[in-house]
C-alpha cells in the first residue's frame, strides 16, 4: 500500500537541494520535481529528536525521508518501508551516507511489526504513514493513470499476482460494481461495471487508457465534463482492491502502535474519506481507552499556500496520536 497512495506525496515541484538539508547529494533529478505533502506539519507534529527511532512506512519518492533524516543524529535510526522495490532502490541511492543508522525494507507496511523484529528493533519512537502515492508511480508502467497506454496492473509490488486486469476481465459484474462503489464511492458504479463487462466480451481490457475510455463512455455527459476525470474514483477503487490497501492500513497501524514506545508519536496522512475514517476511528479508540492522546483533535490540512503551489495536496489530512 503506498504504498501512495492519491501515494500523492509525490507532486511537482520540490526545488530544494538535498545538500541544504544535510542529505547526501545524488545526481538524480528527483529533487527537482518530487514534493511531499504537509512536510512542515509532519516534522513539527512528530517533534523529531536526534536520537529518535523513526519508521517511514511509505518511502515513495523519499521527500519525507529526506526531511526526517536531516533531523536525526548519530544515535538515531531510520527504517524506511515500501512495497515498491523501485522506491527502495531509489532511496537507497539518495540516502547512501547519513549520520543515523538507516535500514530499507522491501515489504508492505502491513508487516511492520514482523519486519522490525527481524531487524532486532525492539521499540520505535516515531512513525509516519503517507497514504498518498508518488509521482514516480505514474510513470512506472503499471497503469495507475487512466491517461497512460500501459498494461493494467496497478500493483505496487510487481511480483504480486492480483492485478486490475484480472479484476476487470475475470470478476463478475456485481463484484466489480461493489468494489467501485465501496472503495471509490462512485455513484455510477453499476453503470461502469456493466460497461466493463460489455467491453470485455468484445476483447480483453488490456491497458489503463482503454479502461479510462470505457468508464468515460459509461457515465452521463455532465459527469464526463466535471472538474475531475470520470474514471478517477474507479481507478482509486481498483488500486485499493488490488493492493488490499484498507486491510494493510488496519494491520500496519496496529503493528506500528504495538512497537511504539510510550511518549512516541504516530502520524498518518490520508487522501480520501475511506482511509481517514479508518485512521480517525483507530486514534479515537486509543484515546478513549486511555492509551493514546490526540496531538490535534481535528485533522491538520495543508495551508492555502501549499495548495496553490501543489493542487493535489488539497485533499490531504494529517492526524497524529501520542502513545501514553
Amino acid at each position: 500500500m503506498r504504498t501512495r497512495r492519491s501515494k500523492s506525496s509525490g507532486d511537482p515541484v520540490e526545488g530544494i537541494p538535498p545538500s541544504s538539508l544535510g542529505v547526501s547529494h545524488h545526481p538524480n533529478p528527483v529533487w527537482d520535481w518530487h514534493r511531499s505533502v504537509l512536510l512542515h506539519e509532519v516534522t513539527t507534529s512528530l517533534a523529531l529528536k536526534p536520537d529518535d527511532v523513526v519508521v517511514d512506512a511509505t518511502l515513495g519518492g523519499g521527500g519525507h525521508a529526506r526531511e526526517i533524516l536531516s533531523r536525526l543524529g548519530k544515535n538515531g535510526m531510520f527504517i524506511g518501508f515500501d512495497a515498491d522495490e523501485e522506491a527502495i532502490e531509489r532511496c537507497r541511492k539518495l540516502f547512501s551516507t547519513q549520520q543515523a543508522a538507516v535500514h530499507f525494507v522491501h515489504a508492505n507496511f502491513r508487516n511492520i511489526k514482523t519486519e522490525l523484529e527481524k531487524l532486532n528493533v525492539g521499540r520505535i519512537t516515531k512513525a509516519l504513514f503517507d497514504l498518498g502515492w508518488s509521482s514516480f508511480q505514474l510513470s512506472a508502467g503499471r497503469g495507475f493513470s487512466f491517461r497512460s497506454d500501459e498494461p493494467l496492473s496497478m500493483a505496487y509490488d510487481k511480483e504480486q499476482k492480483l492485478t486490475a486486469a484480472i479484476i476487470v476481465n475475470e470478476w463478475g459484474e456485481e463484484s466489480i460494481a461493489d468494489i467501485i462503489f465501496g472503495f471509490g464511492e462512485e455513484r455510477y458504479s453499476r453503470r461502469i461495471a456493466k460497461a466493463i463487462v460489455v467491453a470485455r466480451e468484445q476483447k480483453p481490457i488490456a491497458t489503463a487508457l482503454e479502461l479510462g475510455e470505457i468508464v468515460k463512455g459509461a457515465v452521463p455527459s455532465a459527469y464526463r465534463h466535471g472538474k475531475t476525470h470520470p474514471a478517477t474514483k474507479t481507478f482509486q477503487a481498483l488500486r485499493i482492491a488490488v493492493n488490499d490497501e484498507l486491510g494493510a492500513l488496519e494491520s500496519g497501524l496496529a503493528g506500528a502502535w504495538e512497537m511504539l514506545a510510550p511518549g512516541g508519536r504516530l502520524a498518518v496522512i490520508s487522501f480520501h474519506s475511506i482511509e481517514d475514517r479508518i485512521v480517525k476511528r483507530r486514534f479515537v479508540r486509543w484515546a478513549k481507552e486511555g492509551i493514546g492522546e490526540l496531538v490535534s483533535r481535528k485533522p491538520i490540512p495543508p495551508s492555502d499556500a501549499e495548495i496553490a503551489e501543489n493542487p493535489r495536496a488539497r485533499s490531504a489530512k494529517l492526524r497524529v496520536v501520542q502513545k501514553i
